[in-house]
């Protein structure tokens, strides 16, 4: 984990409350997650050059510190697949309030979870576990333990979740790499005790996992007043 640059993205974040995504995900790959490949474009050439590069379907969000929740302002546009389409991204996004820009990231398939972290008053660091993605309110299905998790709690938790079967390979789909998301629990629980009573929340949703592993394609850590 290098924790000097956890700690400098952090503070770098403090005036604003939040760690915008782009500067989430470093954050995150600093304490030795996966993250879907993406970048923080400032023009249409630096994203449709990164498109190019990974290749097409791709996403596109917009970047402002004044958007925490883009989904709910048109700030997010899945299944990006020509130059002329991502442009378009980025032109509306243009006139989203505080635009600085603009991530692309690989678009990924795969089980979607959610991995989260609370610091309860009471308990401490938190981790929370659940069946991710748009649907994660409605199906509400999540499991609850404190950090640090071991790996006998990290088993438990998925075999906690009513959707488990989705991972196991549900109606003849392809497994999900359960060594590969047992080991994304541990770091996720260690780099949540790692930021302790310095951070309120932080929301992993989607991680995408498939039988080839796990990486996270949206992150918000909201930070704990001063």
């Amino acid at each position: 984990m290098l924790k000097k640059k956890i700690d400098h993205i952090i503070q770098q974040s403090q005036t604003h409350g939040w760690v915008m995504e782009p500067d989430a995900k470093t954050l995150l790959m600093a304490a030795g997650l996966p993250v879907a490949a993406f970048t923080r474009a400032k023009d249409e050439r630096q994203a449709t050059a990164f498109a190019e590069k990974i290749g097409y379907p791709v996403v596109a969000k917009v970047i402002s510190r004044q958007i925490v929740h883009k989904s709910e302002v048109g700030g997010v546009i899945v299944g990006i697949e020509t130059p002329q389409a991502l442009k378009a991204a980025h032109a509306r996004f243009k006139g989203l309030p505080g635009f600085e820009g603009m991530l692309v990231e690989q678009m990924l398939s795969g089980v979607e979870i959610i991995a989260g972290a609370v610091m309860d008053a009471q308990f401490g660091p938190t981790v929370l576990l659940g069946i991710g993605g748009t649907g994660v309110e409605l199906y509400n299905d999540t499991t609850l333990r404190m950090a640090p998790l071991t790996e006998s709690d990290a088993k438990a938790m998925l075999g906690g979740l009513r959707g488990g079967c989705l991972l196991m390979g549900y109606r003849g789909g392809p497994a999900v790499d359960m060594a590969a998301l047992v080991s994304f629990m541990l770091k996720f629980s260690e780099l949540t005790l790692y930021l302790n009573s310095r951070i309120e929340s932080m929301d992993l949703n989607p991680v995408i996992c498939s039988s080839n592993g796990c990486q996270i394609s949206d992150a918000r850590i909201i930070l704990a007043a001063e």
